[in-house]
């Protein structure tokens, strides 16, 4: 890798670092749209770049998830109970939506990726408000909450966030709660989407030298190195300011990036 590269992912995983901790999204949904386009830039195959993008978010992720949820629990926001709800329902949704993944195209990929995200950036519009009265369903319905959000999550290499904080939120969840959650959740998802995506990359052919699976290990290092330390910066952000504001200007960031990742698709079928 030059230079440039390595720079390029230091300020890359700086951002996405300081997004996890203040948003509690896992930094996922910045990481693929760049990563693909740096991966693009480096003329690694076309039919790899965002399978290996999504795998190297997830693995990112774990150490992002660490780093943010550390200084989360220190304020006592994690609500460890519902985090052993849901995670054994991620862990397996997480580890189906990595081969399922792996057997899509590309131009799938980017499309279902460009969705999710467009669909994170209408909720952090629409700020919706929750019944007074609702509250969390019983555990086999957190469960299944949890599946869908390790399948989804896995698919598209995002930490969880986009379904999770909407969900906790919804059930009359505080905000800096579902924050602090999301993130703790952030662990299980991307340790078993890596896994699954390890797996699933073993055996393809053109992988880039650096590899392992379809994680690209390079960017791994880099990316996570600058992540750990932005994201408790992110976290102690969130719970001194209203995150409200800041989360409709991400939306803005994330309208965008979905319609790169649909660019993307439309040119992979063409």
């Amino acid at each position: 890798m030059d230079w440039q590269l390595i720079a390029a992912l230091i300020v890359l995983g700086s951002a996405t670092g300081f997004a996890a901790g203040l948003l509690g999204i896992g930094g996922g949904m910045l990481l693929v749209p760049f990563l693909t386009i740096l991966f693009t830039a480096q003329h690694f195959l076309l039919e790899h770049v965002v399978h290996m993008a999504i795998a190297t978010s997830l693995a990112t992720i774990l150490f992002t998830s660490a780093s943010s949820v550390r200084a989360h629990h220190r304020r006592g926001a994690v609500m460890w109970r519902e985090v052993k709800i849901l995670a054994p329902g991620i862990v397996i949704g997480a580890l189906l939506g990595a081969q399922v993944a792996s057997r899509l195209p590309t131009a799938w990929i980017a499309l279902l990726f460009a969705l999710f995200v467009g669909f994170s950036a209408t909720q952090m519009v629409l700020d919706r408000k929750p019944k007074p009265h609702r509250e969390l369903p019983k555990p086999v319905a957190i469960f299944g909450v949890g599946s869908v959000t390790g399948l989804a999550s896995s698919l598209v290499g995002a930490g969880g966030g986009f379904i999770s904080i909407p969900f906790l939120v919804w059930c009359n969840v505080s905000m800096h709660k579902a924050v602090a959650t999301s993130a703790a959740l952030g662990f299980p998802i991307a340790l078993a989407g890596t896994i699954g995506y390890i797996i699933a990359g073993s055996a393809q052919p053109g992988l880039p030298s650096g590899s392992l699976g379809f994680v690209y290990l390079p960017a791994l290092v880099a990316v996570a190195g600058a992540s750990v330390m932005t994201a408790p910066l992110g976290a102690r952000v969130a719970h001194a300011l209203d995150t409200r504001p800041l989360k409709r200007v991400f939306a803005l960031l994330l309208y965008l990036l979905a319609g790169y990742m649909l660019y993307k698709s439309y040119k992979t079928w063409g």
